[in-house]
């Protein structure tokens, strides 16, 4: 089992940036790819970033693409997300998410992956 907690969200203005951390525990070794997808009440989850550890290499939805980042720590027990300026549009639930296999993107939708956290709130807005 792995067990993830979200934590860094809040409300910013149009063009700010935040940071959002994701502390994992549990049985880190099992996990191949971690990613964090976003969701707003009464739509459908949307992937935003997703990271491939053993091949070192991070995706990211058109919608965020040059503006959020995902990171790792070295020990593989901290996920990062970092979002800069942010649109009103970025405003949802965030969740981290981790998974065993070895596919973290193409055809993957992250919300079901194998873990997920309770999520941290994002509200962007003026």
């Amino acid at each position: 089992q792995v067990q993830l907690v979200e934590s860094g969200g809040d409300s910013v203005q149009p063009g700010g940036s935040l940071k959002l951390s994701c502390k994992a525990s549990g049985h880190l070794y099992s996990v191949n790819c971690v990613g964090w997808f976003r969701q707003v009440p009464g739509q459908e989850a949307e992937g935003v970033a997703a990271y491939y550890q053993r091949g070192d290499k991070a995706y990211y939805s058109d919608s965020v693409k040059g503006r959020f980042t995902i990171s790792q720590a070295s020990a593989k027990n901290w996920v990062y997300l970092e979002m800069n300026n942010l649109k009103p549009e970025d405003s949802a639930m965030y969740f981290c998410a981790a998974d065993r296999r070895l596919t973290c993107w193409s055809g993957r939708d992250i919300s079901r992956y194998d873990y997920t956290g309770q999520g941290t709130q994002v509200t962007v807005s003026s």
